[in-house]
């Protein structure tokens, strides 16, 4: 049976739509299977019409969270919710194609167990969004060893590979990396980011960099590199000021005044502060590890034997 997890925050528009969708075409293709939609503390109807959708169709279950934990949380819960032999996870909003599932899982039969969905074009997006987004993906590659700059949570995974994510005990996780990083006999399906047909966005351009900082932290040391390499940088700039220094007042001609030496306190202290903030928001993280909450909380479930 293929499980398919959908997280969904304020999308009351697209649930019963995604739903007769998936159906009709795993039905058409004669695939066993179940949609299991995660309720992420959404604000609007959703989670009312997940139960509607339930009552329709005995294959739809749904999970409603206690508040909002975020998509990576939803995707994990929708993961250990799902009862089938392998999961598939795609946005509910539909930019994913539901038609790419039916070759991500005749791929699977073949004996795949990581099946990614590739981006051949990414939608519509802005010039700086897609460069921001360019070096996000660059940074990641490069912590994961794996070319990501097409990657996307549209993935079909096989049991086995759901249960070694599952079995990671981190509570920061980000999926998009994770799921390339366990490794597995994986494939790739190419696909085009469909556009929205109800409802609109919910990443802002202030929560996708927000999003972005936090997945580097999360899974690449690069930020702390960057202060070893600043510091790098300004003892270099040191020795070669202490240089022109020296030479300048055995010759005579010592520089007057504290103009440079406010400009190097400057730039100084503002790299410290920019290092031990850098450094602080690992801790933090740290921190919130080490207290060991739960990734999320259910406060409701709702479907065929829940």
């Amino acid at each position: 049976m293929l499980s398919v997890v959908l997280p969904a925050y304020n999308e009351e528009k697209m649930i019963q739509k995604a739903a007769d969708t998936i159906d009709r075409i795993l039905s058409a293709e004669q695939i066993s299977y179940e949609i299991v939609f995660v309720n992420d503390g959404s604000k609007d109807a959703t989670w009312e019409e997940i139960e509607k959708a339930a009552e329709r169709n005995p294959n739809v279950v749904g999970v409603r969270f206690s508040r909002n934990f975020g998509k990576e949380a939803a995707m994990f819960a929708g993961l250990a919710e799902a009862r089938g032999d392998c999961c598939a996870v795609m946005d509910c909003d539909l930019q994913h194609p539901p038609e790419t599932l039916v070759e991500m899982y005749r791929l699977w039969e073949q004996g795949y167990e990581v099946i990614e969905g590739v981006k051949r074009s990414r939608g519509k997006e802005s010039a700086l969004h897609r460069m921001c987004a360019g070096l996000f993906y660059k940074m990641i590659s490069k912590a994961v060893k794996i070319d990501m700059s097409r990657a996307s949570d549209f993935k079909l995974l096989d049991r086995r590979a759901v249960d070694a994510l599952l079995s990671m005990p981190e509570r920061n996780v980000f999926f998009r990396a994770l799921s390339s990083w366990i490794g597995f006999k994986t494939a790739s399906v190419e696909f085009d980011v469909q556009e929205r047909t109800e409802g609109e966005s919910k990443w802002s351009t202030r929560s996708l960099i927000q999003y972005a900082i936090k997945n580097i932290v999360i899974f690449s040391t690069a930020a702390l590199q960057f202060v070893t390499c600043a510091g790098a940088v300004v003892f270099v700039a040191a020795i070669v000021l202490a240089i022109q220094t020296l030479v300048r007042y055995f010759t005579g001609h010592a520089v007057e005044g504290f103009t440079t030496v406010i400009l190097l306190i400057l730039i100084i202290g503002s790299l410290i502060m920019i290092s031990l903030g850098i450094i602080g928001y690992y801790i933090g993280k740290i921190y919130e590890e080490v207290k060991g909450r739960p990734r999320y909380l259910i406060a409701k479930r709702v479907g065929k034997g829940r």
